[in-house]
């Protein structure tokens, strides 16, 4: 047994002295970037700001360790971040000893949840979330985290409550000499980021604003004079601890949460694989990617840190400034050690205006109106789903795991209220391309006046059992002695279709009316014989092909 199949870092190519420049190169880009993304992630997530920096480093190593995409950059990330400030609402006061308790429970949890769909080969478990439904939690999310942002950005406290915007509009009309600096350093750091996105998209626009923001603070003494800024890091290394106990009630609480987690994380984490496997050129491995992301998140949790999950702004830089292979993600956590044992001093001048600009810009790349209008054209059901998903997040601040539950459930919904209408049509001979095609459509004569020819475009299932047997009783005339049905469409069935199959049998039998199948798939035949269907009806009364049915009825057409 290959240990390669569980170690898959092994099945890395062998670093030449050219790739190691290139990975390191790309490495520390990205850990420039990192480190303050790191800190305001954490911050959204209502974490000590140390957290972020603990999250990225040790856990991003794991994920890529263990992963099968190695360009995916894992760390903190803003959606994510707002997930688990949204999960823990219960659980104590941002910031607080049981709220760090809590999201290292939370982490684990939701670790353990992604590894194991991993282990047993269940991936395709984080389909499950729908693109309309997660673009419309996406859209939900991306507002609220800019508009949690905004205080910081203007240096007023409080949130969106009445009272606070209240307290915000006396604040703007009686500004002192603090609100202004924050101000100007808020939004000349939103445009400073914005310009470089738009004409110097390669350049890592954050660390320069920070490093700015950095020095301003330091020259104009911005924390003496009341400035909010990151205050005093704890510098060293993180160490491995062990979360302290919680209440059953309270793991209970988190139990939901993590599953949303898990699945909203590795929706965005896979999003970005499919990427980079696409730009690269390389396969990778959903089941695979799910161990990884699931131990990043539970080394993450048992770091003293929160979920975490896959970046696509960090995996696509890191993929631009040309790393070959996983190294880069390590080279990236090693910047992130190094901050944290020699420049703690300096992140703790830098200003939450800051950090608030460099949250936004990138989240404002989530918002995506315009796939709305999309999915009213092509899918009123699809625009449904995700406008419920919208609104229901939106209202459900700060408990975020109701919308995604809300469009998961009205998806799920609308997919059985689909295949309850599956598409059966009443079928004869197209003359030119000598294939069966819909009547009604074709206006097309029947085989033989006796004979009603079906073809059902569906699994055969219990939702679309009933459907097929009301069309078939609906169609039937004095006349008809035989019922045809084309199978070719079904390949898949159950025990409620082979139930009904077998009722409709005795129903038309009865009527002198013989029942007859066509192209039945293997799968669905073996079935039909296990079930003691095919005696019951006879392999005689059964056609191979639909060529079989032309020569059968229509001989000389054929």
């Amino acid at each position: 047994m290959s240990l390669a199949r569980y170690f898959p870092f092994l099945r890395w190519a062998r670093p030449t002295p050219r790739a190691m420049f290139a990975d390191a190169r790309a490495g520390f880009s990205v850990g420039l970037v990192l480190v303050p993304q790191a800190v305001a992630y954490a911050t959204l997530a209502g974490m000590p700001p140390e957290t972020g920096l603990y999250a990225a480093m040790i856990p991003s190593i794991i994920g890529v360790l263990w992963g099968s995409s190695s360009l995916l950059a894992a760390g903190p990330v803003a959606l994510t971040g707002l997930l688990t400030f949204g999960s823990l609402q219960n659980m104590g006061t941002p910031g607080s000893a049981e709220w760090v308790t809590a999201a290292m429970w939370l982490a684990i949890y939701s670790g353990l949840i992604q590894f194991a769909l991993g282990a047993f080969k269940l991936g395709a478990i984080a389909n499950f979330v729908s693109f309309p439904a997660l673009k419309g939690f996406i859209n939900a999310a991306a507002l609220i985290i800019i508009s949690s942002q905004l205080p910081a950005l203007l240096g007023i406290e409080g949130g969106w409550s009445l009272p606070h915007v209240q307290q915000w509009a006396s604040s703007l009309l009686i500004l002192d000499l603090t609100t202004i600096t924050t101000l100007a350093i808020g939004a000349g750091s939103f445009v400073f980021l914005l310009g470089f996105k738009k004409w110097m998209p390669q350049q890592p626009a954050v660390l320069y604003v920070c490093l700015l923001g950095i020095l301003i603070s330091y020259l104009t003494g911005f924390a003496g004079e009341g400035g909010a800024v990151v205050g005093a890091l704890p510098s060293g290394l993180p160490s491995l601890v062990m979360p302290q106990a919680l209440t059953f009630d309270q793991h209970r609480m988190l139990l939901p949460a993590a599953l949303i987690v898990a699945l909203v994380s590795f929706t965005e984490a896979m999003s970005s694989a499919r990427t980079l496997s696409r730009k690269r050129g390389e396969r990778w491995d959903e089941n695979q990617e799910l161990i990884g992301q699931g131990l990043a998140k539970v080394a993450s949790g048992f770091f003293g840190a929160f979920p975490i999950s896959g970046s696509f702004s960090r995996s696509a830089l890191n993929l631009y400034v040309g790393a070959t292979s996983g190294w880069s993600s390590i080279y990236a956590a090693l910047c992130v050690a190094i901050s944290l044992m020699f420049f703690t001093g300096q992140l703790a001048l830098l200003p939450k205006a800051v950090l608030a600009a460099v949250i936004i810009v990138p989240v404002l790349n989530l918002l995506d109106f315009g796939v709305f209008l999309k999915l009213g054209k092509s899918s009123p059901e699809d625009a449904l789903t995700a406008g419920v998903t919208f609104v229901t997040t939106l209202i459900s601040v700060p408990h975020l795991h109701w919308g995604v539950l809300s469009g998961f459930l009205l998806a799920m919904l609308i997919s059985v209220y689909r295949r309850s209408r599956p598409r059966i049509m009443e079928v004869g001979l197209h003359a030119e391309d000598r294939v069966f095609r819909d009547r009604q459509r074709c206006d097309l004569p029947r085989l033989q006046r006796q004979v009603l020819m079906v073809r059902i475009d569906s699994a055969l299932i219990y939702t679309t059992a009933p459907a097929l047997e009301s069309f078939v009783l609906d169609h039937l005339d004095a006349e008809t002695r035989e019922v045809v049905i084309l199978c070719g469409g079904i390949n898949d069935i159950d025990a409620t279709g082979i139930e009904m199959l077998t009722e409709l049998y005795h129903y038309l039998d009865k009527r002198q009316v013989r029942l007859r199948l066509a192209s039945v798939k293997l799968q669905v035949w073996q079935r039909l014989e296990r079930a003691g269907f095919s005696a019951l009806i006879g392999s005689k009364q059964c056609f191979l092909t639909d060529a079989d049915v032309i020569r059968s009825y229509a001989p000389a057409l054929a």
